[in-house]
């Protein structure tokens, strides 16, 4: 089984991160240890800014069509947004934005978790609120969704968990979705 998982952020130290690689382990841990994890950074996808004239001048670059089709190879996806001033980072829209061309359905029908984290108390709920509100048209088959407010004071760094025992539920629930969505499939 192939997971695909990224933090919607260029942060090398993204808390959103942190949180995928906390619900990467747990669902090794209670579900299946032997999954296939690809970590896509956004880094790695750094195309110039999407716009219709550069699309006609020169098509849709490689690299949007790489992502799209790790997407499309993967089996579920897990993924964690960061909020800047209320919405996805540039360097996620970005990459969305040109991967949405090649099909509007970027997610293709994959089972996902989508979630969000911030040091603040908000917990990235924003961001949040848009991705889920747009999953129905862009492939998403979401199993789950959730929030961590004050990521550090509900993260151990040092072990890579969730302390917060609502965000610890919270997880289990989306991951067990998942799980059934896969078990089904």
């Amino acid at each position: 089984m192939k997971f695909i998982a990224f933090a919607a952020t260029n942060h090398r130290t993204s808390l959103n991160a942190k949180l995928v690689g906390a619900a990467l382990d747990m669902y090794k841990a209670e579900f299946a240890a032997g999954i296939d994890v690809e970590m896509l950074d956004m880094n790695d996808y750094e195309m110039p800014i999407y716009s219709m004239e550069r699309q006609e001048a020169d098509g849709v670059p490689a690299l949007a069509q790489e992502f799209y089709d790790k997407i499309g190879a993967a089996d579920a996806v897990i993924a964690s947004f960061a909020e800047h001033n209320g919405n996805f980072t540039v360097a996620y829209k970005n990459v969305f934005d040109w991967a949405s061309r090649i099909d509007m359905k970027v997610f293709q029908g994959k089972p996902a978790v989508l979630m969000s984290t911030s040091p603040g108390p908000g917990g990235g709920a924003n961001v949040l609120r848009t991705v889920v509100g747009g999953a129905p048209f862009f492939g998403v088959d979401l199993a789950g969704s959730f929030s961590v407010p004050r990521f550090m004071e509900n993260f151990d760094m040092a072990t890579g968990t969730l302390t917060s025992e609502e965000a610890i539920r919270e997880l289990r629930t989306a991951l067990t979705a998942l799980h059934e969505k896969l078990s089904a499939a």
